[in-house]
């Protein structure tokens, strides 16, 4: 793992960690099928007119573009998300919101707001202590949970089994166990398309693909086929496999996997040595979604209103303006 990347990320986990202690071208080469425990899911077809690409598709869908939204560590969960400004924003059409265990009771209603107000949703299991680790046991917690949770939470969203679960050094083999162990937990009560974040925080393209299709003879493979790929791009962004930051060159690896793909996070800030803006467009041009970071709940700078998360009053929406990083996302999309 590079510095620069260890840096980004860690600025990002610290800040989560304080606040938490003081409070596509459609890249699959399989056909989707309807998520059969979300009965309102229906696949959307791009217009042989259109002069848009598809998106990334999913059981649920293609999967528009949007932004994350990341809500646990402030004011206790009990967060105004900022719909009103939001929905002023047309080309946001997907929000991923990353839920820590714990804030399930407020996630709830996180979930059923975004629904509300016409979003696609991806709800990320996100455990701050554990970013980038390579613990089998906390990937397959990361299961349990949703088999304990998704109906609790609602349904009717696509999972994101765990963030920016794997290190830079996880071999394909030890990253398709854990997944295939953890997967086999959120089946018994989740049938759509699961979203795996790829390892080394989102950037080891090369160790994912082989991780799907076996790079070697006899390699444990992720046997599910029903799976998105989701990288996540910033400046420090570093390929350690290919001893490179990254470039366009891993989008295509990526998608030499067969399976859907996708940009989960993207921002501006953190380390530098990638072409964070060239990477996302060359995604776009692929057909992948792409979702930005963050609509708000960033430590760092990279939230795209202001102020930062405020509580959450029933019957009373709170106000937002969107901050000078705003555009920075928004252009993307």
């Amino acid at each position: 793992m590079r510095k620069s990347v260890f840096i980004t990320k860690m600025f990002k986990t610290v800040h989560v960690l304080f606040l938490a202690a003081s409070m596509a071208l459609f890249v699959s080469c399989e056909q989707s099928e309807t998520d059969q425990l979300s009965p309102e899911a229906k696949t959307v077809n791009t217009p042989a007119n259109s002069n848009l690409t598809s998106k990334t598709a999913s059981t649920a869908g293609d999967i528009g573009n949007g932004v994350n939204l990341q809500p646990s560590y402030y004011n206790g969960g009990n967060c105004d998300l900022g719909w009103t400004l939001m929905k002023q924003n047309t080309k946001i059409q997907t929000v991923r919101i990353e839920v820590e265990p714990g804030q399930e009771n407020n996630a709830k209603r996180w979930i059923s707001e975004a629904k509300a107000n016409g979003y696609k949703v991806i709800v990320t299991y996100h455990k701050a202590s554990v970013l980038g680790s390579d613990s089998a046991s906390e990937l397959l917690a990361a299961g349990t949970w949703w088999k304990n949770n998704y109906n609790n939470l609602g349904g009717g969203f696509i999972v994101n089994l765990m963030n920016e679960w794997g290190s830079h050094n996880i071999t394909p083999a030890a990253f398709a166990s854990a997944y295939n162990a953890a997967i086999t937990e959120v089946r018994k009560v989740y049938s759509g398309s699961i979203i795996i974040d790829i390892p080394g925080w989102g950037q080891e393209t090369a160790t994912a693909a082989c991780a799907v299709k076996g790079c070697t003879l006899g390699q444990t493979k992720i046997n599910d086929t029903k799976i998105i790929l989701s990288a996540h791009v910033y400046p420090g962004a570093y390929n350690q496999a290919k001893g490179r930051y990254m470039n366009n060159s891993d989008i295509d690896d990526l998608a030499s996997a067969g399976r859907a793909c996708m940009l989960g996070e993207f921002g501006s800030i953190g380390g530098s040595g990638a072409d964070w803006s060239g990477i996302v467009d060359y995604a776009k041009s692929k057909g992948w979604t792409v979702i930005g970071w963050a609509w708000a709940g960033d430590g760092i700078g990279m939230n795209m209103i202001s102020p930062q998360f405020q509580s959450f009053t029933s019957g009373s929406p709170k106000t937002y303006t969107k901050s000078s990083y705003f555009n920075t996302v928004y252009n993307k999309l």
